[in-house]
């Protein structure tokens, strides 16, 4: 009787490990026929960002975009009875062996269901995450991007092959906002790195499909820290335009640091022209005196609309992002993480309750479409392969960041 007693407690406790063994699996998305990182009631994701670097650049504050905006889908039900489970992003240090190794991580080892935010400048995870089917969002900087069924860039593919449609909203922004383009010129300095060169010819052919001149095209300076002396890449940009200085200088360089080194030599050297680039709308150029007086004047081509407009969608996002991270500074790198987060979140919707990375990537490059006036438009798989053609500009002036041009779409060109 006692050995039969015996013999049922071990039975009971194989059972209940069994069944303790079968609810970690359901809730980590592991075991035969589960779906990776998705339950009944939860679905996780997990992101990769350069939060540090050597050369100072950090998208860290993209995590807290993407926070808020999941915040505020969990609490109105989540998506399909589903909250996100947000296990926060890895930092790539802006290697690519590191930000592959960071998305080894999240799928094999955490379980995601998907990888939002991505923002890395250098990202090495691409591959990978294509090969075992699972997506990514984010802000798609380099051609790791393009081509792929996995990768969404919230503004689509920034580096499109020639033939594919190449964005003219930044030069037709501007040409708009100066009265037109006939006889102006513009110059393009680039780093060396390979998404700085490819960056500067797609806005080389923006700024020409726009009517302006180019005067000049520079990728020689080096991509790892700035350089010891501005004066041979100033002295090139003052005799580029037949011998004189361009009407506009735009820098496609990752961090400002580089901008403010440049813009600081060329206004000493006399410049009066424009300056415009991608990275100068920053909240925290502001605190600090010196940095604001050698971007003042500067015109910022976010691709998001700007946080001093009076759309609804912003105000919501900055209610967002307060409710989340109070006292936040809002920077371009939380816009890219809020809105790369809002079209995951638009994607799973319209996939359905019955939820795999199958018939999310299905519903996604099916003829997907989403229009939302914080950040344009997003068509997939058309953006897959081209950008989504859409840029607002800003310009600080005085001490203080003004809406130059709302938000606004152009047609694409086949890039040469």
């Amino acid at each position: 009787m006692r050995r039969q007693a015996v013999r049922l407690i071990g039975l009971v406790a194989a059972a209940a490990l069994a069944a303790g063994c079968a609810a970690e699996q359901k809730a980590t998305g592991g075991g035969s026929g589960a779906v990776a990182g998705v339950t009944d009631t939860t679905i996780r994701v997990g992101g990769i960002l350069t939060k540090t670097s050597a050369s100072g650049y950090s998208t860290k504050d993209a995590e807290i975009g993407a926070r808020a905006r999941f915040q505020r889908a969990n609490e109105a039900g989540g998506v399909h009875g589903r909250k996100i489970e947000f296990v926060g992003a890895e930092d790539d240090n802006q290697d690519a062996a590191k930000g592959d190794a960071a998305a080894k991580k999240l799928v094999q080892k955490d379980r995601v269901f998907a990888l939002v935010p991505v923002h890395a400048p250098n990202f090495g995870g691409a591959t990978f995450l294509e090969q075992q089917g699972v997506p990514w969002f984010g802000w798609a900087t380099g051609p790791q991007w393009c081509g792929t069924k996995t990768g969404f860039g919230y503004n689509g593919c920034l580096a499109p092959q020639p033939g594919a449609g190449s964005q003219t909203w930044w030069g037709n922004q501007m040409a708009e906002l100066i009265g037109g383009s006939a006889g102006k010129s513009v110059y393009i300095q680039t780093t060396d790195s390979s998404g700085s060169k490819y960056g500067g010819k797609t806005i080389s052919q923006s700024f020409q499909a726009a009517g302006f001149k180019l005067a000049g095209f520079n990728s020689g300076l080096p991509a790892a820290a700035p350089p010891p002396d501005w004066l041979p890449y100033v002295n090139k940009i003052m005799t580029s335009n037949g011998g004189k200085a361009p009407d506009l200088v735009v820098s496609i360089i990752a961090g400002t640091k580089f901008n403010t080194g440049l813009y600081s030599a060329l206004k000493k050297a006399g410049y009066k022209g424009l300056l415009s680039d991608a990275t100068s709308y920053d909240a925290a150029i502001l605190k600090d005196p010196a940095t604001a007086q050698a971007l003042e004047g500067v015109i910022a081509a976010p691709m998001f609309e700007p946080f001093e407009s009076d759309a609804p969608q912003i105000a919501q996002l900055k209610a967002d992002v307060e409710k989340t991270a109070p006292g936040t500074a809002l920077t371009q790198h939380v816009a890219i993480g809020y809105w790369a987060a809002d079209i995951f979140l638009k994607v799973l919707e319209q996939t359905g309750k019955d939820l795999t990375r199958e018939k999310f990537l299905a519903a996604a490059n099916g003829s997907f479409t989403y229009e939302n006036p914080g950040f344009g438009r997003i068509q997939y798989p058309k953006n897959h392969t081209e950008p989504n053609g859409c840029g607002a500009l800003v310009r600080l002036e005085g001490g203080a960041f003004k809406v130059a041009k709302n938000m606004k779409c152009f047609d694409n060109v086949p890039l040469k």
